[in-house]
């Protein structure tokens, strides 16, 4: 839940709030929306705000902003989807584990989006990558924005009482819980930053330029150029290096002996 100050200020300014809160978080800003929809059903329940005006509120944030990251998506491909995918400490695990998602879901994915972290980031993006149709889009899209919305401005109209005792403890508690909460997290990230930092200093010692690529294959030279392009990726870009194996980095455990021992290997994926 809010504190007791940001509370009073919701009700004062409720509805406008709750449009440009959930707007810039759709649009990218890491902002915290689950207190805020707890609070906003709490005070419908206290007759204060009103629910189904909140929730077409919240929805109709949720899908403009969605809608410019689907049409960023659909204009930047690969590119919109990365750059996403940086804000988070490991973006090329993101940006596979995404892909791998919305292959097999499809459209539904869009529906469970808002419920996982990461997923929610970048679900638009590719929707608007792989060509979905804007109906389509929108009919997944703005259900999964209301079942995220109402989920927790439901909660918050249940629990509103059980919500005001946790406010008030909370509040007392403050200070010693968000110095613990801090230190927690600056463990976490340090952590995460050293462990990516390793591993871009392994991977530069053995990158090559598409340059230098081009001067080994123009000689003659024995390499065998992988394309690991997930299927989301080359679907959208179907350009390949002449060639080039066509080879989804799932597959390589199963494919490996297709793969000659005799010569230099290169791997692309992007």
């Amino acid at each position: 839940m809010l504190g007791p100050s940001a509370t009073a200020f919701l009700i004062q300014h409720g509805y406008a709030v709750l449009f440009a809160w959930v707007l810039a978080v759709q649009l990218g800003l890491p902002l915290p929306t689950a207190p805020l929809l707890l609070a906003v059903g709490a005070l419908a329940h206290a007759g204060q705000m009103d629910l189904g005006a909140s929730l077409v509120l919240a929805v109709a944030a949720s899908m403009v902003g969605h809608l410019a990251w689907y049409e960023a998506g659909r204009r930047g491909g690969g590119k919109v989807l990365r750059l996403v995918c940086e804000i988070s400490l490991e973006p090329d695990s993101c940006v596979r584990k995404t892909e791998n998602v919305f292959a097999r879901w499809g459209a539904k994915t869009l529906v469970v989006a808002p419920f996982v972290p990461g997923l929610s980031a970048v679900a638009q993006p590719l929707a608007g990558m792989t060509r979905m149709p804007l109906v389509r889009f929108v009919l997944y899209d703005s259900l999964g924005s209301l079942l995220w919305a109402g989920g927790y401005a439901g909660l918050g109209y249940l629990f509103s009482a059980q919500l005001q005792l946790v406010l008030q403890a909370a509040t007392r508690a403050a200070g010693t819980g968000a110095a613990v909460l801090a230190l927690v997290v600056a463990v976490w990230l340090l952590v995460k930053l050293i462990s990516r930092r390793r591993l871009l200093q392994e991977l530069r010692i053995a990158r090559i330029t598409p340059q230098e690529l081009k001067r080994k294959l123009d000689a003659g030279e024995l390499v065998t150029v992988l394309d690991l392009r997930h299927a989301v990726d080359f679907d959208s870009d179907p350009r390949i290096i002449q060639g080039a194996l066509r080879m989804p980095a799932e597959e390589l455990e199963l494919r490996h002996l297709e793969i000659p021992r005799d010569r230099e290997i290169v791997l692309y994926c992007t």
